[in-house]
């Protein structure tokens, strides 16, 4: 007889291979026909509310893996809260307007864009974004993440421009908006102000130089000390093209400043902790230290510029420098005399200030020196100003007065889009003042009530507060939202009132913004927006419409106002963006809820790493070490991208590579295949007819449900503190050492040879039926295309009618929990481990071909042989042989070696000796366990009991 077909073989319809690429898209099609998103959405309607802010992406290219992981990571924490009883919605946006978008435009089209108009420019630039966002929209679906992708927030909508300047009127009628000239990050190649966020730093060469400001008609306690030799302070300074806007030396007003005499006819000053800087730069820097001044002895005296031929005393540009005192001025570089142009920099504009100095900066919106600049420096009229620096050391060559110049190697601020240098350049912009009405101050209050994941989030975004300088609101720039300004024909003032931006907002969300790039808006502004100018000097009322538009920053800010508030979800309670948006998203809409709520519009701040390779190198197509989410897609399918991602300490940088991907690719095989053999063996099994009480299950399957409730446990702890891979980490022990190696490994014999219905198989079925149904529900926001698969491969009397995604996550059970379970499975699984390595040696040794082939005897103390004797019945399949003899120490053969036992803390368990001989009796041919004496049924000769009683 055929005795294979009485096994009670695993059967099911989930196959091995996944065919992930394949199979997946099919599925999205599913979900979106039921509608899934949608039926969550009503099936969680009066939960309590869990809002995840979407933090919009740029609508300016196909998605890349840090776009793929930080959706990744929203949408598991989005169902993950879902199957923990929220109602946790989902909105993504894009962000639509600015730099990003028009850059891409400008580049392709190439010499066409002179012949197009700025309205045209902004019907492409609206177009191309359009387009993006479609095709980022299937990118994200495509990764399984779920959400209200028919309703996206998009900051190029009407209504969307309309929130915008309705916030920004919020900020004015707080008297925090103000109109200056000062410097800014500014990009000469896209023409454009930069925020602090869309810059980056990057290696750089520039000259490093230093240069003599002698001083003009010397005091006579200093010419007391110098003998009639010329004196001359010594500045270091890397952007020599900056000292065209030269107005001050600045000095540490506690410094200590040396007289140093340099030759018969030159004296320098520096600080005296600076002379050690100086004399690795000079190859030959011979000089005796006459005197040491504090900086505050030369407070105001007056230099001569070093690139000026004129003569006189007077300040003014280009022509003499005034000293100054500022706290600013450090030791750590250059020579503690600092050289100060207010118009190209924010610490020399802040200290300029102080002393009435003019932040001039005689620089176009191209990088050009103007006309501006005096007669003294025409020959430099015109040029770039990166360019201008070797005319500009070879003139102060010529004039005496560069002291040394190298090359100076060091990180320097680069345009996020061109990746180009920027400078700082003094002009007319829109601020937001961080100081009035004690923005700052409350600002940095808000952040100590947040909930900042990792924890040093804090400080960083508090540093980042602290350090920043006024928000420059103005870009210039044609595609974007534009500040609703006034500029007075006749003279040039310029005014933005609170009503007339309310006005212009609500015809913005009728019409759209290019109603006031076209001028169409005029026509229907009230009469009395054109009134009188405010200048006391000017009678007109003629006035023009200004073309600068907001700071993209300012319209993703306030995207908690746009999108939240209206639906009653604000604030947040989460933002989950990258760790640069310390400095960008997250301060925007920080400063903006505090400006516009007194508070902060989120309750916590989750950031994540950058992606990087497998050795940690950043990722760039110049390296050539490049992935993108749609090539692991086309390979591997989403699962194993998602799995990626869940598998990271996400809170660092994420490395990937192929054999990376390979690796997790394996994992996921390996978990399927458990999933399989769960499925197989749950064919015939129906839970309201078969399943076993706990108080009658096998001792063995006591302790799979431990494991597996200990992995509820930790797993929902997981979820709800963000630490994902400790998910990966415990799912994969539990699935491959819990269950593969030991649980599963022990309870075959048990499906497969016993009888259908008996006890002991019900009671394996029982507990991989509750594993099966935990783990799926457990896996389904990391896995959710497999879970899903899981689901509807189940056979129909174990289907959840609503279907896995509108479950709820596994209780923790106390009564599975029991500590004496736990206590007498630490140590069998101890002595089993010990018995597996001897039946290897019998292998190795060729006394046994496989474990079922051993007869085991234990020696063991009289107290260990009580605890064994009373769980006799579990030992043989627990060790997986034929035949088990229990014996105490004292009869011990000396041929047997003696093993000390130790539990996972390290404690000891016993000593024990393990002997390992060929099983007696004979094999039977069913369940290939050795008997002394096999069924004496005349049909089945070579079958045991058991399996007679089985196919029976």
């Amino acid at each position: 007889m055929d005795y294979k077909s009485t096994l009670n073989l695993p059967t099911t319809s989930f196959p091995m291979r996944g065919s992930l690429p394949l199979r997946e898209p099919e599925t999205l099609a599913r979900w979106e026909k039921e509608s899934l998103y949608q039926k969550i959405r009503a099936a969680v309607d009066g939960s309590p509310l869990y809002t995840l802010h979407d933090g919009p992406p740029y609508a300016n290219g196909h998605l890349h893996l840090g776009h793929a992981v930080n959706k990744i990571l929203k949408d598991i924490i989005i169902k993950s809260k879902t199957m923990n009883g929220y109602d946790a919605p989902f909105v993504p946006g894009w962000d639509c307007h600015g730099l990003p978008i028009e850059h891409q435009v400008l580049k392709e089209l190439g010499n066409k864009r002179k012949d197009l108009s700025n309205d045209q420019i902004r019907k492409i630039c609206r177009d191309y974004a359009k387009k993006y966002v479609d095709i980022q929209c299937d990118e994200f679906k495509r990764l399984g993440v779920l959400g209200d992708w028919a309703n996206p927030y998009l900051t190029m909508t009407p209504d969307y421009e309309a929130s915008i300047l309705l916030e920004l009127a919020k900020f004015v009628s707080k008297g925090v908006v103000y109109r200056g000239k000062k410097p800014v990050l500014w990009c000469a190649s896209c023409e454009t102000a930069l925020a602090e966020a869309e810059v980056e730093y990057e290696d750089h060469i520039s000259p490093s130089i230093y240069v003599k400001f002698t001083i003009q008609n010397p005091p006579n306690w200093l010419l007391d000390d110098v003998d009639g030799r010329k004196v001359s302070f010594i500045i270091w300074t890397t952007t020599p093209w900056t000292l065209i806007a030269n107005q001050a030396v600045s000095l540490h007003p506690d410094f200590e400043y040396s007289l140093l005499n340099i030759s018969d006819d030159e004296t320098w000053i520096i600080a005296k902790d600076c002379l050690p800087l100086l004399s690795e730069t000079l190859t030959a820097f011979d000089h005796i230290i006459l005197r040491t001044y504090k900086g505050r002895d030369f407070d105001s005296l007056v230099c001569k510029h070093p690139l000026s031929i004129s003569s006189g005393e007077d300040l003014g540009r280009g022509k003499s420098s005034l000293v100054i005192l500022g706290s600013h001025v450090t030791a750590e570089q250059g020579t503690g005399c600092v050289h100060t142009a207010p118009g190209h920099g924010q610490e020399d504009y802040e200290i300029g200030r102080e002393f009435g100095l003019e932040p001039w900066a005689p620089v176009d919106h191209k990088g050009y020196f103007t006309s501006d600049i005096p007669k003294d420096f025409n020959f430099i009229l015109s040029e770039q100003v990166f360019e201008a620096n070797n005319k500009i050391i070879n003139t102060l060559s010529s004039y005496k007065t560069l002291v040394a110049a190298k090359e100076f190697h060091h990180s320097y601020p680069h345009c996020w889009r061109c990746k180009k240098p920027v400078i700082f350049r003094a002009t007319e912009q829109w601020f937001v003042s961080m100081e009035t009405q004690k923005l700052r101050a409350m600002a940095l209050e808000e952040v100590k009530k947040v909930h900042w994941i990792p924890s040093w989030g804090e400080d960083r975004m508090a540093g980042t507060i602290e350090a920043r300088p006024d928000w420059c609101l103005s870009r210039q720039r044609v595609w974007g939202v534009p500040i609703p300004a006034l500029r007075c024909e006749a003279c040039k003032q310029t005014k933005m009132e609170v009503s007339f931006i309310t006005d212009v907002a609500a015809l913005v969300k009728q019409h759209g913004a290019d109603i006031w790039f076209n001028g169409k808006i005029r026509k229907m502004l009230p009469k009395e927006f054109a009134s009188i100018c405010s200048n006391e000097n000017c009678a007109s009322s003629s006035w023009e419409l200004t073309t600068d538009i907001l700071d993209v920053w300012f319209e993703s800010g306030v995207t908690h106002a746009a999108v939240l508030k209206d639906k009653g979800w604000w604030p947040a309670d989460l933002y989950l963006e990258g760790s640069d948006q310390h400095r960008g998203w997250f301060q925007s809409s920080l400063l903006s809820g505090v400006i516009a709520d007194n508070q902060a519009p989120y309750h916590a701040v989750l950031t994540h790493g950058f992606v990087v390779d497998g050795e940690g190198k950043k990722m760039s197509k110049s390296s050539g070490n490049v992935i993108s989410p749609q090539e692991v897609i086309k390979q591997y399918g989403s699962e194993i991208l998602r799995l990626w991602v869940a598998a990271q300490n996400y809170k660092e940088d994420i490395r990937i590579s192929p054999d990376i991907l390979k690796q997790h690719a394996e994992a996921y095989r390996k978990m399927r295949n458990t999933f399989r053999f769960m499925l197989g063996n749950l064919s015939d099994f129906d839970p309201k007819e078969d399943l076993i009480s706990y108080d009658n299950l096998i001792d063995i399957d006591r302790w799979a449900l431990l494991k597996l409730h200990d992995c509820i446990e930790r797993i929902i702890k997981a979820y709800d503190d963000f630490e994902f891979h400790l998910i990966f980490h415990r799912i994969n022990h539990f699935f491959s050492v819990d269950l593969s190696s030991i649980y599963f490994d022990v309870i075959k014999d048990r499906l497969y040879t016993y009888g259908k219905s008996s006890r002991e198989r019900r009671a394996a079925q029982t507990v991989i039926y509750e594993i099966l149904i935990s783990s799926m529900k457990l896996l389904t926001p990391i896995f959710p295309f497999t879970m899903d698969e899981v689901e509807r491969s189940l056979p129909e009397t174990l289907r959840d009618e609503n279907g896995v995604f509108f479950s709820r996550f596994p209780a923790v059970s106390q009564q599975y929990c029991s500590g004496k379970v736990s206590d007498r499975w630490d140590r069998l699984l101890v002595m089993r481990s010990a018995v597996s390595a001897k039946l290897e040696d019998a292998r190795r040794t060729q006394i046994i071909g496989s474990a079922l082939e051993a007869n085991v005897t234990l020696y063991v103390s009289k107290t260990l042989k009580k605890f064994l004797d009373e769980i006799t019945s579990e030992l043989i399949p627990l060790f997986i042989v034929s035949q088990l003899n229990i014996l105490a120490f004292d009869d011990i053969p000396s041929t047997v070696e003696v093993i000390p036992l130790a539990l996972k803390d390290g404690s000891h368990l016993e000593k024990i000796g393990i002997d390992v001989i060929r099983a007696e009796g004979k094999k039977c041919v069913r369940c290939w366990m050795y008997h002394l004496t096999l069924h004496s049924h005349p049909e089945h000769p070579e079958l045991c009991t058991r399996c007679l009683d089985a196919i029976n």
